[in-house]
């Protein structure tokens, strides 16, 4: 009588029940029209009604019992009380042969509704009341004897009516403290996931502190003793320079072993070839060419190769190694691709577009670890980055790099 899930009304039945939930006034004019159904059929089908005939007074009577059901969301009381009237009318005047007790549906659909809407001690309240009021009537005015099954019947269909509506009630009020726990455990598992990385990088952040700033501190101030005296005292500034040798090289071991707490299990013991560039962007690409992709590189490098800073020239170089790496993993091998390297307005702009060729059936994309560390590397230039689907199809990556030029090498 309120709102169910679809797979409780089946799978072909889903579609229909998706568009009375979105419509509640027509699902509720439909319900009215049951219940008058049900009360008609009702009314000639007890064995001792079969030969009474249907007066107009009980038809209208249970035309309006039933249309003050299309209220019952809004007025869930007063439709309440109106049907509960009705239904005493029609019980205490018997305008032809015995009372035709099958109008009490409306009010059980109308107790259903205030049931649901309410709190248990006042669904229990109203419930014992209605259940009272009209099954008294019956006994006092309906049929005889006073325990009939018709008299008796007024009792139990009110009593379910209560009874159904609190345990919708509490079924609701129970989905939504498990969803709001959901939500809520979420919500603090992400934070907590935040605070701890805010923590690892603020101690990684101490610890390179602590090693750097001591030694080099340490190397500044034999440094600037070893040039003072290097004329006069050359003895001493050999001894000076004896000490900046062991305080950096102490520095590179506590350096070592702070970022090796970083490293990966399997990530090897230390780097053996330069950070990769620009310069070698076609071995990059070539790779993902042989795997089967189609990439269209449109950049012309001579200009800038040698000229960058190693740290834009290296953030470069891995944003389009992460996008061409996201499109061979979620659009597959047969994707096309365009990878622009232009220079405009003091900054390198990298734009690496795919046209979702071969994407999965499912259109997942990738938002993974990858396109967040691609934002922190151009975050970290004072760049910007942007990343997401195309509304024609595909994904497009475009990050924009302030031009760091080459000072007597980078620092």
């Amino acid at each position: 009588m309120d709102a169910v899930t679809p797979l409780a009304v089946g799978p072909g039945l889903a579609r229909p029940h998706r568009w009375l939930c979105a419509h509640p006034r027509a699902l509720d004019t439909v319900l009215a029209l049951s219940v008058l159904a049900l009360i008609l059929i009702g009314a000639v089908a007890g064995p001792h009604l079969r030969h009474q005939p249907v007066g107009p007074f009980f038809v209208l009577l249970a035309v309006l019992s039933s249309a003050s059901l299309i209220l019952r969301r809004d007025l869930p009381c007063s439709v309440l009380a109106f049907t509960c009237a009705l239904t005493l009318v029609e019980i205490t005047t018997n305008d032809v042969g015995p009372p035709r007790t099958s109008i009490v549906l409306a009010v059980v659909v109308a107790l259903y509704t205030v049931a649901a809407r309410t709190d248990r001690p006042t669904t229990w309240r109203v419930g014992a009341a209605t259940a009272a009021l009209l099954t008294g009537a019956g006994m006092l005015f309906g049929l005889s004897p006073w325990y009939s099954q018709e008299n008796l019947g007024i009792f139990a269909w009110t009593g379910l009516a209560a009874a159904a509506g609190d345990a919708v009630r509490s079924r609701r009020a129970y989905i939504a403290a498990i969803e709001e726990r959901a939500v809520r455990a979420e919500r603090t598992r992400e934070e907590e996931a935040r605070r701890r990385v805010a923590e690892e990088r603020l101690r990684i952040a101490r610890e390179l502190h602590d090693v750097v700033a001591h030694h080099i501190a340490l190397v500044n101030v034999q440094a600037g003793v070893a040039s003072h005296v290097m004329d006069n005292r050359p003895d001493q500034a050999k001894q000076a320079l004896a000490h900046v040798r062991e305080a950096s090289r102490s520095a590179l071991d506590e350096l070592r072993a702070t970022v090796g707490l970083l490293r990966q299990y399997g990530d090897p013991a230390a780097p053996t070839e330069p950070a990769p560039g620009l310069a070698v962007l076609d071995q990059l690409v070539d790779g993902f060419v042989r795997a089967g992709m189609r990439v269209e590189v449109e950049a012309d490098l001579r200009d800038l190769l040698g000229s960058l800073a190693g740290s834009v020239d290296l953030t470069a170089y891995r944003v389009v190694q992460e996008a061409l790496t996201n499109v061979h993993k979620h659009a597959g091998p047969e994707a096309r691709v365009e990878v622009r390297i232009v220079r405009t307005h003091g900054a390198l702009e990298v734009t690496v577009v795919d046209d979702g060729a071969g994407a999965k059936p499912d259109g997942t994309e990738g938002g993974g670890h990858g396109l967040l560390g691609m934002r922190e590397r151009v975050a970290a230039l004072r760049g910007s980055c942007e990343a997401g689907p195309l509304p024609e199809g595909g994904f497009q990556v475009r990050a924009r790099l302030p031009l760091q030029t080459r000072m007597g090498g980078d620092s």
